[in-house]
């Protein structure tokens, strides 16, 4: 029978698994609308300048609430670090 702190242990993984694929995803976004400024790519992107940095502070954001999420996460779930 599985025990609770395993089921705990699982979700904690599954849920900071989601919040690593939310970062890398935003990140990608930014680097693309980056590079289509630069004209090295051909759809979607930022407008301007402005929007970009705009991006990049709103990324940086995300992502410190996204790692605090992890931490949270991993001591409620008890996953172990290696």
């Amino acid at each position: 029978m599985v025990s609770l702190k395993e089921i705990k242990s699982a979700i904690a993984v599954a849920i900071a698994a989601a919040f690593g694929f939310i970062i890398a995803l935003i990140w990608k976004d930014i680097i693309i609308g980056a590079m289509k400024l630069a004209d090295l790519w051909q759809e979607g992107g930022f407008s301007d300048v402005n929007a970009l940095i705009i991006g990049i502070v709103v990324a940086i954001i995300i992502t410190i609430v996204s790692v605090l999420g992890i931490v949270i996460i991993s001591k409620w779930g008890g996953v172990a670090q290696k």
